[in-house]
């Protein structure tokens, strides 16, 4: 039998509004479409992450702890940032895509060419995947 603070609890899960959705429809925020029509927040950390992924796929094992790579990747994403807050000043939506095209273009005005070749090609690898998931799919129902 469920005691009554465990049904307190229940209730006020249920009754807070989920953070996300309240940052995905506030007036001057950035949001994403991603590739499944979904629209959620933007989120800077995963420009960061995809940014240290290609740094890591480039680089020593040892990359990841670098604080040059750090600085880097603060520099490189704050330079996208910058751009899509230039672009909307007053927020908007972004499709990833554009989002991930901003970033090969950072990575290259920034001279990381073998990231931005190392990015690219993984991005490349990741469209062939998807269709060809889409097309077993197709094939499959």
């Amino acid at each position: 039998m469920e005691t009554q603070q465990e049904t307190s609890k229940t209730i006020n899960v249920q009754e807070q509004p989920l953070v996300n959705d309240i940052e995905t429809t506030a007036p001057g925020k950035l949001r994403v479409i991603k590739r499944n029509g979904k629209v959620v927040a933007f989120e800077e950390d995963k420009i960061k992450v995809a940014i240290t992924k290609a740094f890591l796929a480039t680089e020593s094992g040892n990359a990841a702890a670098s604080e040059r790579i750090h600085k880097k990747v603060n520099q490189i994403s704050k330079g996208i940032i910058e751009v899509f807050e230039r672009r909307m000043p007053s927020g908007g939506t972004l499709h990833i895509e554009e989002i991930q095209d901003q970033v090969e273009l950072q990575l290259m005005r920034t001279e990381e060419l073998k990231v931005a070749r190392s990015y690219i090609l993984y991005r490349a690898e990741r469209t062939q995947e998807r269709k060809k998931r889409s097309t077993r799919n197709r094939y499959s129902q």
